[in-house]
């Protein structure tokens, strides 16, 4: 596997000691803290989509709130507008 490399330029002095400081609090080299921060910030945007975990309390996805809804039996109001007419007239409006 072919590794690249990053460099991240005009990092302000306080944030280079903070790095430091926090990578011999584990006990690795700055590149080895840099390392892990930047994996695990990967892997967390990589499984923000599937895993509830990663969501904020209190945060729903458009699949749930459907989900919500057919539970309940709400259907669409048959007397409310499209979406897309809604937004056609908008358009049109202008």
């Amino acid at each position: 596997m072919f590794m690249r490399n990053l460099s991240i330029k005009k990092v302000p002095d306080t944030v280079v000691e903070k790095l430091h400081l926090r990578a011999a609090r584990h006990r690795r080299s700055l590149q080895g803290e840099l390392m892990e921060i930047v994996c695990r910030a990967a892997e967390a945007d990589q499984a923000w989509d599937t895993s509830p975990r990663y969501r904020s309390a209190g945060t729903r996805n458009i699949e749930d709130i459907a989900a919500e809804r057919r539970t309940h039996g709400d259907a669409p109001d048959a007397q409310s507008p499209c979406a897309v007419d809604i937004i056609r007239a908008d358009r049109d409006a202008r």
